[in-house]
């Protein structure tokens, strides 16, 4: 038994999707910093080379000698032709990818059925659901055919209990839990490993898109109790998937302290 290190991940190739900020950033820079190569995938290009410089100056930092190579790729994983056209972006060195952290998603409003524009709830499907779905289906054949590989989902609590002004958003992530349920058992039969990362409260930018970028709502939805943050995630993901090959991390629900359900939380102040 050894403490958490990451030696395995040295020389990796692992595609993040939703890199240019929150949980994405913070993975992408954390799998440099074990001396991985990453493939960052989002839709914001100046936010993705910000990422990448970050994720130069982690590997660096590192002192490690594999690993290292970054690549962009300015992508919208809801759009399934650029989904499809996704390798001629990487370079050639890059395309057998080791780890898929399927990591776009995001969520719109808190309305009540009947009051959620259609425009909404397309979006978060295409995205949360669909956008997974595809650039899973995309890199799946090709673990197979290598024998080797590991499909990492966020999902959410969100995907374990609905709760009022969420049904879209539950929906999309109870969606996340059963594909991803539903993979896992398809390969039993292989060394290809399932992961899905469930948090809890974290502090991004996940809640200013939820109130369309009303900062000071979004800071009320933390406010009294300490919530999980981006690096805390990542740690969590980095860390599942550096088990060893016989160990599949299957499901992980990660909360703040003061958190006990999607809806019951206690806010001891500051």
């Amino acid at each position: 038994m050894s403490v958490f290190n990451a030696s395995r991940l040295v020389g990796k190739t692992v595609l993040v999707t939703g890199a240019s900020s929150g949980i994405g950033a913070a993975t992408a820079v954390l799998f440099a910093k074990a001396g991985s190569n990453v493939i960052l995938v989002a839709r914001r290009a100046d936010a993705l080379k910000a990422v990448s410089e970050a994720c130069i100056t982690a590997h660096k930092e590192s002192g490690l000698q594999q690993g290292g190579k970054f690549a962009i790729v300015q992508m919208d994983v809801s759009k399934k032709d650029q989904v499809a056209t996704l390798w001629d972006k990487v370079p050639q060195d890059l395309r057998n990818v080791d780890i898929l952290v399927n990591n776009a998603g995001y969520v719109l409003g808190l309305d009540r059925v009947g009051e959620i524009a259609d425009a909404d709830i397309e979006g978060m499907f295409a995205t949360n659901v669909l956008g997974l779905i595809s650039m899973t289906q995309l890199l799946i054949k090709d673990f197979k055919a290598r024998k080797a590989g590991h499909v990492i989902n966020l999902g959410s609590i969100a995907g374990r209990e609905a709760y009022a002004g969420g049904s879209i958003y539950t929906a999309t992530k109870h969606a996340v839990n059963a594909f991803t349920g539903s993979l896992m058992r398809e390969l039993v039969d292989t060394p290809i490993r399932v992961t899905e990362l469930q948090p809890g409260m974290v502090e991004t930018e996940f809640s200013v898109v939820r109130f369309r970028g009303d900062k000071a709502k979004a800071d009320k939805v933390y406010e009294g109790l300490q919530p999980l943050t981006a690096e805390d995630m990542a740690e969590e993901i980095v860390w599942a998937a550096s088990r060893p090959p016989h160990v599949n991390i299957a499901e992980v629900l990660v909360l703040p302290v003061n958190q006990a359900s999607a809806t019951l939380n206690f806010r001891p102040g500051k």
